[in-house]
């Protein structure tokens, strides 16, 4: 079960990394993986925001994209900041 100070360690843990580039990799169903590469914007009190990079020369870069922090707890996203894999236990 997800609690409240779970998700208050993962907001910290975001907000340290605000600016910093990051790898995001989402599972999206049954053996279907997307990754895409960005920026954290902002964190807010239940949501989270990336820029996302262009994924090819006709979709345009800058789409932002929100994430809830539970999606990092149930392992529905995950994040490898440049430096360092985001560790969420």
């Amino acid at each position: 079960m997800i609690e409240k100070d779970d998700i208050e360690r993962v907001r910290t843990l975001l907000n340290e990394n605000i600016g910093k580039r990051i790898k995001l990799t989402a599972k999206k169903g049954r053996k279907r993986v997307i990754v895409r590469q960005g920026v954290i914007s902002a964190t807010y009190p239940s949501i989270f925001i990336v820029i996302l990079d262009s994924i090819s020369e006709f979709a345009e870069a800058g789409r932002t994209v929100s994430f809830s922090y539970a999606d990092l707890l149930t392992k529905s996203i995950e994040i490898t900041v440049t430096e360092s894999k985001l560790e969420i236990k």
